[in-house]
């Protein structure tokens, strides 16, 4: 087992910590950009300020990550095993339970932390692009 001292351990550590930095930035960029793109158009249909469409489409994607990320961070340890099946009027025929693993609640507190993190830095942007208040 690799000691924490060891530099070989470091570096890939290091480079596990920049890859993921460099995938989480790419994410950023899309999500900013394709959230200006729709409200910009949507904000300019609806006869509104390119800033203030701008903020607004800021404002309601970053609360819809910031919600999501709730939800999916507060999951519970249980999962439906394989196909649920439906019954009559949409209600699960044959419901067999199964814990989640550790990797699977693992991937849920992480993908939570992406989209707290993606809806924060996206009020954050909201807050800046508003014309209506000054930040100084």
């Amino acid at each position: 087992m690799a000691t924490p001292e060891d530099p070989v351990a470091a570096r890939s550590r290091a480079r596990l910590i920049g890859s993921a930095a460099r995938r989480f930035v790419v994410i950023l960029v899309l999500v900013v950009v394709g959230t200006a793109i729709c409200s910009l158009l949507i904000g300019l249909a609806l006869g509104a300020s390119v800033s203030r469409g701008v903020s607004l489409g800021f404002y309601l994607v970053g609360s819809f990550l910031l919600i999501s990320g709730f939800f999916v961070g507060n999951r519970g340890p249980v999962r439906v095993k394989g196909d649920p099946g439906f019954g009559m009027f949409g209600i699960f025929k044959d419901r067999r339970l199964r814990w989640a693993s550790g990797a699977e609640q693992v991937e849920s507190m992480s993908l939570s932390l992406v989209f707290v993190a993606l809806g924060i830095a996206l009020i954050a942007l909201g807050v800046a692009a508003d014309a209506r208040y000054s930040l100084v």
